[in-house]
């Protein structure tokens, strides 16, 4: 067993059904709960990505800005916010995607993405690689580009590592099915 398995796993939450009936919802809020857990978290993102040119970190709403937040001080880069459509105010790039049910948009400010950026995508959790898509396509119509994404947990059961390729998507916690 690695280490950031045996270190974050007992803290993850589980919850079955939700957010519906056949679901095993994995919860990072057990890593907020436990400071020694969330400081082990950013303390890794910054070994991982200290030694790659990372101009940015964009951090997606809002379980994603909990990590890219203090990672972003701890770097000295900018914190860019991806956020759902209509939360924020000025001139946005928008990218819509779609939901197993329907469909859903994301934004970015305009002003926050500057031409030839290398950005860094966090969120706290990848699935499906739905919502990291749209965020590298924002993050795209600003001439910038992703040169990876991070998540503390990594489903990829679900088929994300083919959904965000070529771009490299680095997990602490792997679980490879919906009954770990």
């Amino acid at each position: 067993m690695d280490k950031d398995f045996e270190v974050l796993d007992k803290v993850i939450g589980r919850v079955p059904d939700f957010p519906k009936p056949g679901v095993l919802f994995y919860d990072i809020t057990g890593v907020l709960r436990h400071p020694d857990a969330f400081a082990y978290c950013i303390d890794r993102m910054v070994e991982l990505f200290k030694d790659k040119k990372i101009d940015a970190v964009a951090g997606i709403e809002s379980r994603g800005f909990i990590f890219a937040a203090p990672f972003a001080e701890r770097m000295g880069i900018p914190l860019i916010l991806i956020r759902k459509k209509g939360k924020l105010p000025g001139k946005t790039y928008g990218c819509k995607y779609d939901l197993e049910y329907g469909s859903a948009e994301v934004e970015v400010h305009v002003a926050d993405i500057q031409q030839g950026q290398n950005i860094l995508l966090v969120d706290d959790l990848i699935a499906t690689g739905g919502t990291l898509r749209a965020a590298e396509n924002l993050v795209e119509q600003g001439g910038a580009s992703v040169v990876g994404v991070f998540g503390v947990i990594g489903l990829p059961f679900l088929g994300y590592e083919k959904a965000l390729a070529p771009v490299q998507a680095t997990t602490l916690v792997r679980y490879n099915s919906e009954q770990a």
